[in-house]
């Protein structure tokens, strides 16, 4: 046990009261330090706290009015703690019983709530290796499973919360997943629709080919490349909110003869098709389904067939931070991308072309955070609280993770081995 677990055991253990009274206020602009003679166990160990995570500009406000931050440091940020507890809490499990705390009021923050994500993003990568008690914490945090009934146990946790709710802020086309800015004045609705054609284009549509799509959301993608690429659409998605509601969208624009949204498993997927297309689906299967994926992708594109799989990812093999695994998104984990060759290396794909929109997400989620935020007054009359600022800091951690390199979004274009139909240049994805 290394000096800070020994620090977290001891508080935890401590029966004795808060020390000395609060140190003199300052304000975020200022040059915060160390209170003078912080004699408190919570006290010392915040400032243990923050040393071991390489002193983040970050000050916490104890509720004894004790103040804690690095020293000769002007802070962006100011963290309320409401009671011993809830710091108790924080120190043993901060990846979970921090945003806990947020989401129940137990914690304040004062300052913008992205910009101290992203400044402990930033310190975490600097702090040392975890220790064993680091360690067993973050096993007990086990990711939900991907069975064919856990997976629909997990979309359902999420996607099925109810349309009117995603509709006040994910924009016109419903599309939940990361949009493409061609120029920086794009709106949130622009980018969604340029996103759409870039994967169309990356597919190489020709009207009257066939496409089967592994997840299709609210079905933007589907209705897209039909309308505009001339395409048939056969469209799996396991949410039944979505699916009825892609279903309406597509009945109302005269569409369903040529866009067919199934309720079932992508491992379901039956039939041949021209292209495969996966958007922000991959994200829910699990590695240890990607061979199971391309078994599925193999037979339905045969040997002449192309295919997109566009994913949030990793660098390096890491799992979903563990709050947002637990409480928004059950069994999500982002691949690296040597996991991701999981699914094609079994099955001989090749590799065509990788593209990596990591900032084009964090501006993605701005947009949706702005919505978000215009529109929670409703979100806490269909909800409450809680929810409201537990989806605050989902959307702020994602921004986050996307700015700091926590997290990629990869699209990765492939096809059979066998498959010369391939494009010279990347000339078709930016047409005059």
């Amino acid at each position: 046990m290394n000096a800070w677990d020994q620090s977290v055991k001891s508080a935890v253990q401590s029966k004795r009261p808060a020390g000395p009274p609060p140190a003199a206020p300052h304000d975020l602009d200022g040059e915060p330090s160390y209170p003078a003679g912080t004699r408190s166990v919570e006290g010392r160990l915040l400032a243990r706290l923050l040393e071991y995570l390489g002193n983040p500009p970050l000050e916490f406000v104890l509720w004894t009015g004790e103040r804690i931050a690095p020293a000769g440091t002007a802070v962006v940020a100011r963290v309320r703690v409401s009671s011993r507890a809830t710091l108790l809490g924080i120190l043993a499990d901060p990846q979970v019983r921090f945003p806990d705390a947020y989401s129940e009021g137990r914690l304040e923050i004062e300052g913008d709530l992205v910009q101290l994500l992203e400044t402990v993003y930033h310190s975490g990568r600097r702090s040392p290796q975890p220790s064993p008690v680091r360690r067993l914490v973050e096993r007990l945090h086990r990711p939900h499973v991907n069975t064919l009934t856990g997976s629909r146990e997990n979309i359902h946790h999420h996607y099925d919360i109810g349309n009117d709710f995603y509709s006040l802020w994910l924009g016109e086309t419903m599309a939940y997943t990361c949009a493409y800015y061609p120029t920086a004045t794009s709106t949130l609705d622009e980018a969604q629709y340029a996103k759409m054609d870039h994967v169309c284009r990356k597919l190489r549509l020709r009207a009257g080919e066939t496409v089967v799509e592994a997840g299709c959301g609210w079905g933007a993608l589907g209705l897209h490349m039909a309308r505009h690429y001339g395409v048939k659409v056969r469209a799996f998605n396991i949410s039944h909110e979505q699916v009825a509601y892609a279903r309406s969208r597509a009945e109302s624009l005269g569409m369903s003869s040529q866009v067919e949204y199934v309720e079932d498993d992508y491992r379901n997927i039956s039939g041949r098709y021209d292209a495969f297309v996966s958007v922000g689906m991959l994200e829910h299967v699990g590695v240890a389904n990607y061979p199971a994926l391309g078994e599925v992708i193999a037979r339905s594109i045969g040997p002449q067939g192309r295919g997109l799989i566009h994913s949030i990812g990793r660098n390096r093999p890491a799992p979903l931070q563990p709050w947002i695994e637990k409480r928004i998104f059950p069994g999500a984990y982002p691949p690296s991308l040597a996991e991701m060759m999981q699914i094609f290396e079994p099955y001989d794909f090749s590799v065509l072309d990788v593209e990596n929109l990591r900032l084009h997400y964090a501006q993605t989620l701005r947009d949706w955070l702005a919505l978000f935020e215009t529109a929670c007054g409703r979100v806490r009359e269909m909800f409450d609280e809680k929810f409201v600022r537990m989806w605050r800091m989902y959307l702020a951690g994602s921004i986050a993770g996307f700015t700091t390199g926590a997290l990629q979004l990869f699209q990765v274009v492939f096809a059979p081995r066998d498959n010369n139909d391939v494009p010279m240049t990347r000339e078709h994805l930016y047409p005059r």
